[in-house]
């Protein structure tokens, strides 16, 4: 089985996700004496380039294909290429393809009712890449439940990397009215957040709750240890691996629904502060876009 990762390979080494995805995939291919071939390359257009050679020298029975992003070509591609294919994300419906999708958007809605819960009025989010499918699911949750508590509410969008967490967690705190709860697309960034809190004086969760996504030992290792919408991705990995199998054995196109992830409450997100500290007036954001 293939699967081609476009994102930068050092994101590999620190990013907790693919390992336990891969790791997932690989413990329910073994029963069937299957394994993966694992590519990773820089972006979609080389990607779509390994699914053309793979196809011209019979390299794979099928591929997975994950961070689908709206308008995804890929699938269309691979259906022109006659390689079978399941895909990691999209919705239940309409699908050309099996898939295994994540009610993202319920989670989220998820994560802002919990914040309110605790008095939080101020919210924001750094995202992961506005072109994922999975990341409009959630922005699309966030504002229409934000808006349906009627708190405000702010994004800034990061490339789930240590450095866009801390500039976009930088960013939100900068503002006039800075969030005193933010939600994270990763544990990377949520991490970096914590951190950048830390170097402008803003302690958490005092001053600002945070709450990250996915879930790692990162996550329970941190101090304080990280709130987070947890998802069992290893067991996400062994059900791709199974539609991948029923796909192979003439099974019909198929959505099948991970896992709903569950909140994980920490000692990174407490009931809001009756005056939230401001930002500080010196605040310093680093070189780069503002977000």
């Amino acid at each position: 089985m293939g699967l081609v990762l476009a994102r930068p390979a050092r994101m590999l080494g620190v990013e907790p996700f693919f390992a336990e995805l891969i790791a997932g995939i690989e413990e329910g291919l073994a029963g069937e004496e299957r394994s993966l071939l694992l590519h990773v390359v820089p972006d979609h257009r080389t990607e779509i380039a390994a699914y053309r050679r793979w196809a011209g020298g019979s390299m794979v029975e099928a591929v997975i294909v994950v961070n689908l992003i709206v308008d995804d070509p890929r699938p269309a591609v691979l259906l022109e290429l006659g390689i079978p294919a399941v895909a990691l994300g999209g919705s239940p419906t309409g699908m050309p393809l099996s898939n295994v999708w994540i009610d993202d958007a319920r989670a989220m809605r998820d994560a802002v009712d919990y914040l309110v819960g605790l008095g939080h009025t101020r919210l924001g989010r750094v995202s992961g890449p506005a072109e994922l499918d999975h990341t409009r699911a959630r922005s699309v949750a966030f504002d229409s439940e934000s808006s349906r508590w009627r708190v405000q509410h702010a994004t800034a969008e990061g490339d789930y990397s240590e450095e866009s967490g801390r500039a976009a967690t930088l960013s939100l705190l900068s503002r006039d009215e800075p969030p005193s709860a933010v939600v994270y697309d990763n544990d990377i960034m949520a991490m970096a957040g914590l951190a950048a809190a830390a170097d402008v004086g803003v302690s958490v969760p005092g001053g600002l709750s945070l709450l990250a996504w996915d879930d790692s030992t990162l996550c329970r290792l941190s101090n304080p240890a990280l709130s987070a919408m947890t998802l069992d991705v290893y067991a996400m990995g062994s059900q791709v691996a199974q539609a991948v199998l029923n796909m192979l054995a003439g099974g019909p196109i198929t959505a099948y629904m991970a896992p709903l992830p569950r909140l994980s409450a920490r000692a990174s997100t407490a009931a809001a502060s009756l005056a939230v500290p401001p930002a500080p007036a010196a605040l310093e954001v680093p070189p780069g876009p503002r977000f």
